[in-house]
């Protein structure tokens, strides 16, 4: 077996790699090939990264995006981390199949907890009874996440989503990912670094904070890559997405609720949506937003409503799921897709006096739908940072606080992903020691790192029904 660390750089694109001065650059033209991803539908997280870990769509593992509405319990839920709900075999489970001798680390790919993963780390906050959210991280052995915590300080949460992101999150990440490997020395490395995917969603293209990032997110994949080169293990660079410039956020719900399809549950002069007793709602989730429609007799009139919004290039009904590959029972009856210059809020309310408590804070398991605005401060709030302090040191005292200071500006969202109609240079990259095709399919991630770790013996995975020899020796 060859040892191979597999790492996820969110929104590494052919066009941010057309910069010489980058690492990434000089080490693609000296040592590896570079292959384009036509992007799995939604082009998503959680939706990419079952589909490269399984091989298979959506239509199959049944990720169709970043969450989905229960239907069992009219709940809209984003951002789950069991990997039961992947509902496929997993890259370590064919590998094992393979050589029961293999190993695999999962650092913080989503879906990470409770699976058949030998070594797996990924964010979990404690909440606390008054109110407090403390940083943490969840890992099987449990012992493993005391211990890279004791070395390495406590997990930055606060630096991995909302308006305080920045790279200290995917350092953390990588530092803790070598640490692994020293210390358990797995066959299989799964290494996600997220921080390109901030400030390509909060600036246009080719701003100098991107590049910033860029230089910034570089000089950790040089640690690592020479780090696993020099231990003798094969780097294998993926991305999920491109992040490309928006414009136009569609307040879809907002649409469904003046034509009487959204039910709003009103709490201390605060709106909610009742997603149960609506007959039609949208969970936006970046440029793809499910529709699910209570009565199957009204989709066809949903689906003439929703191609009157400007913004929406398509709306999928079953035909256009199947095509998709995104067929599956969790999806909405009706899928929309953005333009290139959209994206889609949650948003339901009219006035933003009675938006929820919630829409003002960083919250991603109570929205109804992805919102991009918790990395923005609401900058219109007078002495920002004073009240930000105070809440700060109430929280400390043990006094509940709600830490209502996010924007509920869509429009300082700059950049957005979900689609795949892009162009070349906005598409996701596989690159690799090992020949490659110039461009390749979601699904063959998973059988090309098969491959990297196996070669001839990877064909024994073909009884899983998806990876044929053709695929692995294309």
């Amino acid at each position: 077996m060859q040892q191979t660390a597999v790492i996820n750089i969110v929104g590494l694109t052919s066009g941010l790699l057309d910069n010489e001065t980058l690492f990434l650059s000089r080490w693609i033209k000296k040592k590896a090939a570079k292959s384009l991803i036509e992007p799995v539908f939604p082009a998503l997280t959680c939706s990419a990264q079952a589909t490269y870990l399984t091989g298979k769509w959506p239509s199959e593992h049944g990720i169709v995006g970043n969450g989905w509405y229960f239907r069992d319990e009219a709940e809209v839920k984003l951002w789950r981390q069991s990997n039961k709900l992947v509902q496929a075999p997993k890259i370590w489970d064919m590998a094992k199949a393979i050589n029961p001798e293999f190993t695999c680390a999962n650092m913080f790919w989503w879906y990470n907890m409770y699976s058949d993963a030998d070594f797996s780390v990924t964010p979990r906050p404690q909440y606390w009874a008054d109110g407090q959210k403390k940083p943490d991280c969840y890992s099987q052995p449990a012992g493993l996440r005391d211990r890279l915590q004791q070395t390495l300080g406590t997990f930055p949460l606060f630096d991995f989503w909302g308006p305080k992101t920045s790279v200290k999150s995917s350092k953390w990440i990588a530092d803790a990912s070598k640490l692994v490997h020293e210390w358990h020395d797995p066959t299989l490395m799964l290494i996600y670094l997220p921080h390109l995917d901030y400030c390509c969603q909060k600036f246009k293209q080719g701003t100098p904070e991107i590049t910033k990032d860029l230089k910034e997110i570089d000089a950790i994949c040089e640690d690592l890559i020479l780090f696993f080169e020099a231990k003798g293990v094969n780097p294998i660079i993926v991305s999920e997405y491109g992040i490309t410039n928006v414009s136009n956020p569609i307040a879809i719900n907002r649409t469904l609720r003046d034509n009487g399809h959204i039910a709003i549950r009103e709490e201390r002069g605060l709106e909610l949506l009742d997603a149960g007793q609506s007959s039609a709602f949208a969970l936006a989730d970046h440029q793809i937003a499910h529709v699910y429609v209570k009565d199957s007799s009204q989709i066809a009139a949903v689906k003439a409503l929703l191609e009157t919004i400007p913004g929406i290039e398509r709306v999928l009904d079953e035909k256009g799921k199947k095509e998709y590959h995104i067929n599956h029972e969790r999806a909405g009856e009706l899928v929309c897709i953005a333009d290139k210059n959209s994206w889609f809020t949650y948003y339901y309310w009219e006035d933003d006096r009675r938006a929820p408590d919630f829409a003002r804070t960083v919250d991603i398991h109570k929205k109804p739908g992805y919102d991009p605005a918790e990395m923005f401060f609401d900058r219109k709030k007078k002495m920002l940072f004073p009240r930000i302090v105070i809440k700060l040191l109430r929280k400390k005292l043990g006094f509940r606080t709600v830490m209502d200071l996010i924007s509920l500006d869509s429009g300082l969202v700059k950049g957005s992903h979900g689609r795949i109609d892009t162009d070349d240079v906005d598409k996701p990259v596989f690159i690799s020691t090992s020949a490659i095709k110039e461009k390749i399919s979601a699904i063959d991630v998973c059988p090309l790192v098969l491959n990297a770790i196996f070669g001839e013996d990877a064909r024994k995975i073909q009884q899983t029904d998806r990876i044929t020899e053709k695929e692995l020796t294309d």
